[in-house]
C-alpha cells in the first residue's frame, strides 16, 4: 500500500511540478484564475487591469515554479508577434544587404523584430518561408528578393499572400511580384534607360549588356528598359550581344569575354548590376587586355558601396537602396490598407571614370 501524498500546510512550500509548467499551475498556485494570472504576466489589450498586489503574487509564483512564457501560444492569443519577416534571395549580396539594413533601422526604433531568411533564388524557399512566417504569425513579410516571371509560382504566392493577409498578416513587396500588395517599386526600367542615354549621348552605337537570370522580374525590367531605350535612339542590339551573367562576379567575367568574342567592335557594355559590373571589368581588364573606358565603356547597376572603389571606378545607376527597405517597413508601420499602395522610388547616374565617348 502506497504512502498518502502530503498534504501542504501554509508553513511548508509546495512541491514543484514536473515537466513543463502550465499557466494554470502557476494561477493555482498564487491562488487565482488562469485569466488573472495570464493578464499579469502578458498584459492585455482590454480595459481590466490586474491590480499590484495581484501581479505581485503572480510574479513571484511564476518564478518559483520556473515558468516560461509560451511565445507561439502568445502570438495566437494576440494574434501577431513583433517579428517581421524579410526574405531576400542572397544575405551575401550588397544589394541585398542593403535593402535588410534600411529595414532593420526602422525595426529597431519601433521595437520590432526582423528575422532575415535567404531564398538562394528557389521560388519554392520563397513559398515555404511565407508559409512559416505565417504560422508563427509574423506581424508582416518584407519580400525583398525579385519576382519570379512564372505564371503558375505567381498564382501560388498570390494564394498564399492572401491566406497570411487573411490571418491578420501583412505582406509588402520590393518590385514586381504580380501580387496584390503593398508594394515599394525601384525605378528598374528607366535606371536601365538612363545608363543606355548616357552612353548614347556619349557617342556610342554598338552596345552589350550582361544581363542576369531571365527568370527574375528585375532582370525583366531592367532589360526591357535598356531594349525600349535602344529602339527609340534607332540602335541596334543583336540578341548575340545580350548575355547572361548569373548576377555573379565570376560568370559575369566569363559572360564579358564571350560578348567580346562574339562582338570585338563593341565599344559599350550595360551591366545589370554592379556585382557583374565587377566581373566585367576585370574580364576586361585582366583578361582581354582592353582598356576602360578608353576602348569599352562600362556602365553598372545599383551603386554598390564597392562601386567606388572598382578599376575605374564605376559609372553606374544609384538606387536608394538602404530607402527602399525603410519604406518597406514604414509600409508595414502605417498597416495595411483596403487597396494595395505602390510608393515609386526613382534611380539617378552616379558619374565616374568608367564611361567617355569612344575614340
Amino acid at each position: 500500500m502506497s504512502a498518502p501524498t502530503p498534504i501542504p500546510t501554509p508553513d511548508a512550500p509546495l512541491p514543484r511540478p514536473t515537466g513543463p509548467v502550465t499557466l494554470q499551475q502557476v494561477a493555482e498556485r498564487a491562488g487565482v484564475s488562469s485569466a488573472t494570472a495570464s493578464r499579469a504576466l502578458h498584459g492585455s489589450s482590454g480595459t481590466r487591469i490586474v491590480g499590484e498586489e495581484l501581479r505581485r503574487r503572480v510574479l513571484d509564483a511564476a518564478r518559483e515554479l520556473r515558468y516560461v512564457s509560451n511565445a507561439p501560444a502568445q502570438a495566437l492569443a494576440r494574434s501577431t508577434t513583433s517579428v517581421v519577416g524579410v526574405v531576400v534571395h542572397d544575405v551575401a549580396d550588397p544589394y541585398f544587404a542593403a535593402i535588410a539594413a534600411g529595414a532593420m533601422g526602422v525595426a529597431r526604433e519601433h521595437g520590432l523584430l526582423v528575422m532575415l531568411a535567404a531564398t538562394f533564388r528557389d521560388p519554392e524557399l520563397e513559398l515555404d518561408y511565407l508559409a512559416r512566417l505565417r504560422a508563427q504569425r509574423a506581424r508582416a513579410v518584407v519580400l525583398a528578393g525579385s519576382g519570379f516571371a512564372d505564371r503558375e509560382f505567381t498564382r501560388r504566392l498570390a494564394a498564399e499572400v492572401d491566406a497570411y493577409r487573411a490571418d491578420g498578416g501583412h505582406v509588402v513587396a520590393v518590385g514586381e511580384h504580380g501580387i496584390a500588395s503593398d508594394t515599394v517599386r525601384p525605378a528598374n526600367r528607366s535606371g536601365a534607360a538612363l545608363a543606355v542615354r548616357h552612353l548614347h549621348d556619349l557617342g556610342h552605337r554598338d552596345f552589350g549588356i550582361v544581363s542576369g537570370p531571365r527568370a527574375l522580374t528585375t532582370v525583366r525590367d531592367r532589360l526591357d528598359g535598356a531594349r525600349r531605350q535602344l529602339r527609340s535612339l534607332g540602335v541596334p542590339l543583336p540578341p548575340a550581344q545580350v548575355i547572361d551573367g548569373g548576377f555573379t562576379r565570376e560568370q559575369a567575367r566569363v559572360a564579358a569575354r564571350t560578348l567580346l568574342t562574339r562582338a570585338p567592335d563593341l565599344t559599350a557594355i550595360v551591366v545589370l548590376n554592379d556585382v557583374m559590373a565587377a566581373g566585367v571589368l576585370a574580364a576586361l581588364r585582366d583578361d582581354l587586355g582592353l582598356r576602360v573606358p578608353d576602348q569599352v565603356s562600362v556602365v553598372g547597376f545599383d551603386d554598390l558601396p564597392f562601386a567606388a572603389d572598382l578599376n575605374p571606378p564605376l559609372t553606374t545607376v544609384r538606387l536608394p537602396l538602404a530607402d527602399i527597405g525603410a519604406r518597406a517597413m514604414d509600409m508595414i508601420l502605417t498597416g495595411p490598407t483596403i487597396e494595395p499602395r505602390t510608393l515609386d522610388l526613382d534611380t539617378e547616374l552616379i558619374l565616374r571614370n568608367s564611361t567617355m565617348p569612344p575614340r
